[in-house]
């Protein structure tokens, strides 16, 4: 008898391990619509991010609607709306595809696991999802609308690229009546509900055909009713194809969720065509519109506190605030209290590696238990494996390198998830972080000494001082990098008068240099 209950925990626990394993939905699209390599992908949006100079927005994006053809055609398109999210606290993203290939009514949903890229696995968030099927038979859970369907696939690379810690929603949009589109849109509202974390992206190309006079005339028809924020019109112009989208009805229905929410600002960030991207303007010529589109509130969206925070949003004002510590250098920690943090930080990686949760204790120091920022490095074998920090402080030191270096770990959107047996490995470092002070040129800026965060709107980037030293940077490509590779906006912003520099000194101590 106990050798058959055995036998069954065993059969339970294979087939948990077999559900888990095939929750991952595989890329189909890695090396055909973008790169398959990692390094390639990467620095093709990178490219793109950088080139791309979408008009300055100060407000709270809710909605982004962007092209899904190959990287290659859409992609410098797709960038301007992703640049303006960049860095953007969001915690779940709902993508609207469109099915290209299976017919069906109403919206289905993937429900649970995640969805792969080159760059790395994307959860699903099942909660969310589980509340918007089963309420109504126009959305429902069906896993198999996904296979062969690019246009949700597409835009994952780009908003792993552009964000950290989030989940999606991954949805595909079929053939809808007007009301299906309005009962969609209503059921996304209530389960969107107050929360103030989410963006909401329409994968759609526009026009498709073979005449170009046409098709400048019919995406300007498109666009102009979306600007209107005419989903209705919209609606109605794409049944007679007066209007073309390929992800229309998915547009109707965010544009629905959008109003109904009160989201009334539209811009069209960049607009173009597959013959003006490939030089093959001429009649006859295949041809598909890309657009890229936000809509918008003016007043900012109120940003909660960060829980990863590299290169997010520090609270407005003129100095940034929120350390109790002051000092500086040697004098904000002892030897001692060094090598206490460095022992925090490994113990909490392991202890969340083996269980999937945060280690809980508590710290008697008094200074350990100040307010401070910290950042969290991990190097394996010489080579960067992950870092994540806090720039301003909403803790007790102890426990913020508690829980960036879980994040460093596990979150680090660049790398895939530290495993336990690469922990033995890896060695730690850490960055305690001084009050962050505002200054109003960079030569106040002294190379070696002091981080810089660097904010021109809502972009931002931030350096550790010992990044100009790791590299041998002059000030300018410091500053240059900073911008172009951190911020996503052009390398010689930081001489802009709008764009705000602060400076940080920090103190920087690891595993492998620790004094004895």
């Amino acid at each position: 008898m106990i050798r058959k209950i055995i036998f069954l925990i065993q059969i339970f626990i294979f087939s948990s391990y077999l559900n888990c394993f095939a929750s991952v939905k595989e890329p189909e699209f890695a090396g055909q619509f973008y790169p398959g390599q990692k390094d390639k992908l990467s620095t093709m949006i990178d490219n793109f991010l950088i080139k791309a100079q979408p008009k300055d927005i100060t407000g709270d994006i809710f909605m982004l609607i962007s092209p899904h053809a190959g990287f290659g055609y859409s992609g410098p398109t797709a960038a301007y709306g992703y640049k303006l999210i960049k860095n953007k606290p969001y915690k779940t993203v709902i993508i609207l595809g469109t099915s290209h290939h299976k017919p069906f009514n109403g919206a289905a949903v993937y429900t649970q696991g995640s969805f792969e890229t080159s760059l790395g696995i994307l959860k699903i968030d099942d909660e969310f999802s589980s509340n918007l099927i089963n309420r109504d038979p126009d959305i429902f859970a069906d896993e198999t609308a996904f296979s062969g369907e690019h246009s949700v696939e597409v835009q994952l690379p780009f908003l792993q690229s552009v964000l950290g810690d989030f989940k999606i929603v991954p949805v595909v949009i079929g053939d809808c009546s007007l009301v299906t589109c309005k009962k969609i849109a209503s059921l996304f509202k209530e389960a969107i509900g107050t929360r103030k974390d989410i963006l909401l992206v329409v994968s759609t190309d526009l026009y498709h055909g073979y005449d170009i006079l046409e098709a400048d005339k019919t995406d300007m028809l498109t666009l102009e009713l979306i600007k209107k924020m005419d989903y209705e019109g919209l609606y109605y112009s794409l049944r007679d194809t007066k209007a073309q989208a390929c992800g229309g009805f998915a547009t109707v229905v965010a544009l629905n969720i959008a109003k109904e929410a009160g989201y009334d600002l539209v811009e069209v960030l960049n607009h173009t065509n597959s013959a003006v991207v490939t030089g093959q303007n001429v009649s006859g010529q295949w041809t598909v519109g890309y657009a890229s589109i936000i809509v918008y509130n003016p007043a900012p969206r109120a940003y909660w506190p960060d829980p990863i925070g590299m290169d997010r949003h520090p609270p407005r004002g003129g100095e940034l605030r929120g350390y109790a510590l002051v000092g500086k250098g040697e004098n904000m920690l002892n030897n001692q209290q060094r090598k206490k943090l460095l022992e925090i930080a490994r113990a909490s990686i392991n202890t969340y590696l083996q269980t999937g949760k945060k280690m809980e204790f508590s710290e008697t120091d008094p200074v350990l238990k100040q307010e401070m920022g910290a950042f969290v490095t991990l190097d394996k074998h010489g080579e960067l494996r992950g870092c994540i920090g806090n720039l301003t402080a909403s803790q007790p030191l102890y426990l913020t390198i508690r829980d960036m270096a879980v994040e460093a770990a596990v979150h680090d959107p660049r790398f895939s998830a530290l495993t336990l047996l690469e922990l033995k490995d890896i060695d730690i470092e850490i960055s305690a972080l001084s009050p962050l002070k505002r200054v109003d040129s960079a030569e106040r800026i002294e190379l070696g000494k002091h981080g810089v965060f660097l904010r021109k709107g809502y972009q931002s980037g931030v350096f550790l001082p010992q990044v100009a030293t790791e590299t041998g940077w002059s000030k300018e490509e410091f500053l240059n990098n900073l911008c172009a590779q951190k911020a996503g906006l052009a390398p010689d912003a930081w001489k802009d008068k709008s764009t705000e520099l602060y400076i940080f000194e920090a103190e920087v101590f690891s595993e492998s240099k620790i004094k004895e």
